[in-house]
Order: structure tokens, then C-alpha cells, then sequence
């Protein structure tokens, strides 16, 4: 993923939060944002979900996911925030939910 698809500034985090336009799945809950701009992945993982070599394989794991995933994306900022569920999961389960998250929200925006 590269540097300038990412979403750091908590500001930006807090804006999606407010919009309440959410969407959720087993592991995970989607957050997004209409913004004029080329479209932003921001991800949380709470520290209750594990010590931080846990935290940032998930991370990890979602950053591949959304890399190799082949959806063309609108231009939007896209906070995703994992369960603690999430980290008992494999990766193509992982895999799967995150993808029809993304691609539910994609669905209701049309």
C-alpha cells in the first residue's frame, strides 16, 4: 500500500467516526468518508485485541488483503476497525470478510 493511499492524521479518523456511515462483519467494521481526493485505507487495532506483534500482523494481513484486492475503489477514506475476533481468524477467512465488507459498501453507496 503506498504511503499517500494512507490515512494517519486522527482528525481524518475522527471525521469518519462522526459520519456514523458504517458497515460491519464478523471481524471488522468499515468506516467511510466522501472526500474529493484519490482514496485513503486507515486501520485500528484496539490494544485489547493483543500485545503489539499481534497487533500489527493483522495489519499487516489487511494491508495485503487490500493490495491484492482487484476493486476499484472510489474516492473516499476507508477506516477499517478490527474486532477482537479478528485475531483468532485465519487469513483467508480474514480475507473473505474483509473483501465483502468492501464490496457491501460499495453496493449501498450506488
Amino acid at each position: 500500500m503506498k504511503k499517500k493511499n494512507i490515512v494517519k492524521e486522527s482528525r481524518d479518523f475522527n471525521v469518519a467516526f462522526r459520519k456514523k456511515n458504517q458497515t460491519c462483519s464478523k471481524y471488522a467494521y468499515l468506516y467511510t468518508v466522501s472526500t474529493g481526493k484519490n482514496y485513503r485505507f486507515g486501520i485500528c487495532v484496539s490494544k485489547k485485541i493483543g500485545n503489539a506483534v499481534t497487533r500489527n500482523k493483522i495489519k499487516r494481513r489487511v494491508k495485503d488483503i487490500i493490495d491484492k484486492s482487484k476493486l476499484l475503489f472510489d474516492d473516499k477514506d476507508y477506516i477499517i476497525v478490527l474486532k477482537k475476533s479478528a485475531s483468532s481468524a485465519e487469513y483467508l477467512e480474514l480475507r473473505e470478510d474483509i473483501l465483502s465488507l468492501l464490496k457491501k459498501s460499495m453496493e449501498q453507496e450506488k
